[in-house]
């Protein structure tokens, strides 16, 4: 087994856990679901509510799978979505750069899921 592999795979898996349960729970600081959905109302995701859920449970989800190397495609996949749209509604007005809250981190989370779906979980 790579040992790479597995790191990243429980890094960023584990990481996507952590931001999907602050979703759904509230965990780690996190705003808990009426907080996500508030969030998701003033993204214009709507309906507001089922967003919130379902980002949460796909993070959550799909952070998991990744973890343990299981269905990293569909896991990947997932992830390239909730990212995908946090780019979308959250960080392309601020550039590129994380530091102005700009889409730089999302879009290595972006590249490192593909990475590990196109090499395999290791």
């Amino acid at each position: 087994m790579s040992i790479a592999r597995l790191a990243a795979r429980v890094v960023i898996g584990g990481l996507f856990v952590g931001h999907g349960t602050q979703k759904l729970f509230g965990w780690f600081g996190g705003p808990g679901p009426e907080g996500t959905e508030a969030m998701m109302e003033s993204l214009q995701l709507r309906p507001a509510k089922a967003h919130a859920r379902l980002a949460g449970a796909t993070e959550t989800v799909a952070g998991s799978l990744l973890a343990v190397g299981l269905a990293t495609p569909a896991a990947a996949a997932g992830l390239t979505g909730v990212m995908t749209t946090a780019i979308r509604k959250v960080h392309l007005p601020n550039g590129p750069w994380a530091a102005n809250g700009g889409w730089e981190y999302n879009v290595v989370l972006i590249a490192a899921v593909a990475a590990l779906a196109e090499t395999g979980p290791g």
